[in-house]
């Protein structure tokens, strides 16, 4: 029998451990079901120091290594524990005993470390991949030091990268002179390859230099490749387009089931949606909003430009003209933590600002809203609106990225369709979808049976994990061996 295929996951946030957005998301879920398919996948991400020992039981130290970055010289500490994946830590204190992931002035330092280190414990652990999957631009140089650095070194010869895009906006921009400092010269910048309008990008690098690119919609993958979404990158992307791959994100559905959820207040079915207006009673309560049947618009979100939220800043007094509630939660821009704030404190029984990052009331929120608005600028994949239909809210958004991949507008006649989609991004567009919502909601038997809808949907990691297993097949078939 041949051995597994076996797959190196490198990201720098992994939920439950570590996590900002989507990609900590996918981190925690994707390499179990690549594990379910048969793949050794593991995982390697920072130290963070906000990770205590409780959350890894069973850590263990397996050995420490000095990583060269020009002059200085860092030692890695490798930690290992299982979480039914098996998990890889780089510990070192000067690089990530902060406080945060991200945002400091020397990340281009940071985040190099952390993609030789990945490369270089290898060396230390029984375990040789067939592929990194390295994610987003803070592991962009891992493909450049595996071609280049590592080239020589027989142990590396025959490792593919696959390099996924989560998120095109965010680049790992840096100054020319930063090169010298990650052990790389300046010839990388003369040569074009990381050269971005002058300065070096990381995202660049990783675009260039690995076997394979993926990002996390077939949609996404097709509007980065056009001036208006490829944030300077779409020429690079239309040369490797023949190595450009979508594959849409998936959720972990065991840990998202309503019917088996504890966070949630009352746990229900698609047969059994009495018990959602259990949580929708509850969550009102728990968040001092009037226990009425009006609908429950939620946005779950960062609070950025991106999500759309120019749109909503637009109609917010409109909004709170109608017969509905709307609970936010999320941090971000002070432009719209203020907003929404300023409208809690005008229409306390109309608006919940929930200005903060919590897990447990993210949940309730999605088994209690009728609706879940997500108005986005552009979206590479998202995942809020996957959770949401998971737990019966329906969601109301723009024809954009993955978005476009997942959500289908409602048709009346053959009661198809699983959401309410708009095309301009425009307000008085976004604000034709919600008055189509709440009509459609204003009928309790279409309303019923478009919930259903959503919640028959399966975006569980099965379908697109097979995908990436297609894919990685792919890549180890081109092998010099």
């Amino acid at each position: 029998m041949s051995e597994p295929l076996k797959v190196l996951f490198v990201a720098t946030e992994v939920t439950p451990y570590a996590k900002s957005g989507g990609l900590g998301d996918v981190a925690g879920s994707l390499p179990m079901a690549l594990r379910q398919l048969g793949i050794d996948a593991r995982v390697v991400f920072p130290r963070y120091k906000t990770l205590s020992e409780d959350q890894m039981p069973g850590l263990r130290y397996i050995d420490s290594f000095t990583v060269n970055l020009s002059w200085r010289r860092q030692s890695a500490s490798i930690y290992t524990f299982d979480s039914g994946v098996p998990m890889y830590m780089v510990q070192n204190d000067y690089h990530f005993g902060r406080d945060g992931f991200y945002g400091y002035s020397d990340d281009y330092e940071r985040f190099a470390f952390f993609s030789k280190s990945s490369i270089e414990l290898i060396t230390k652990i029984d375990f040789v991949p067939d592929i990194i999957h390295f994610n987003d631009w803070q592991t962009g140089l891992g493909p450049v030091y595996l071609r280049d650095a590592y080239s020589g070194f027989l142990i590396f010869k025959n490792i593919k990268t696959l390099f996924t895009v989560h998120n095109l906006q965010y680049q790992g921009v840096f100054g020319r002179e930063i090169l010298w400092a990650v052990d790389l010269n300046d010839g990388y910048f003369t040569n074009g390859k990381l050269e971005f309008y002058g300065k070096v990008s990381y995202m660049k690098a990783g675009l260039t230099y690995c076997d394979a690119i993926s990002t996390v919609s077939e949609t996404y993958a097709s509007e980065i490749k056009t001036g208006q979404y490829g944030y300077g990158m779409d020429g690079i992307l239309r040369d490797r387009a023949h190595r450009l791959f979508g594959i849409v994100n998936g959720i972990d559905a065991g840990k998202n089931d309503p019917a088996t959820d504890r966070k949630i207040y009352a746990n229900f079915t698609s047969d059994t949606l009495d018990k959602k207006k259990v949580n929708k009673r509850e969550l009102q309560k728990c968040l001092n909003l009037p226990e009425k049947d009006a609908p429950i618009i939620a946005i779950i979100s960062r609070l950025v430009d991106q999500k759309g939220l120019d749109l909503v800043a637009v109609v917010m007094d409109e909004l709170m003209s109608m017969d509905i509630q709307l609970v936010v939660l999320g941090t971000g821009d002070g432009r719209y933590e203020h907003l929404f704030r300023h409208y809690e404190w005008i229409h306390p029984n109309k608006i919940s600002a929930n200005i903060l990052f919590d897990d447990k009331l993210a949940k309730r929120i999605y088994a209690g809203a009728d609706m879940f608005l997500m108005p986005s600028l552009f979206e590479p994949c998202g995942l809020g609106q996957l959770f949401a239909m998971r737990y019966g809210a329906v969601p109301i958004a723009r024809r954009t990225g993955g978005l476009v991949d997942t959500v289908a507008h409602f048709n009346e006649h053959n009661l198809t369709g699983n959401g309410f989609v708009f095309n301009d991004y425009l307000a008085n567009a976004m604000m034709w979808a919600i008055r189509e919502a709440l009509r459609v909601y204003s009928n309790p038997l279409k309303w019923e049976w478009l919930v259903k809808n959503c919640m028959a949907c399966d975006f569980s990691w099965g379908k697109s994990a097979e995908k990436y297993k297609k894919l990685y097949e792919k890549l180890v078939s081109e092998r010099e061996d």
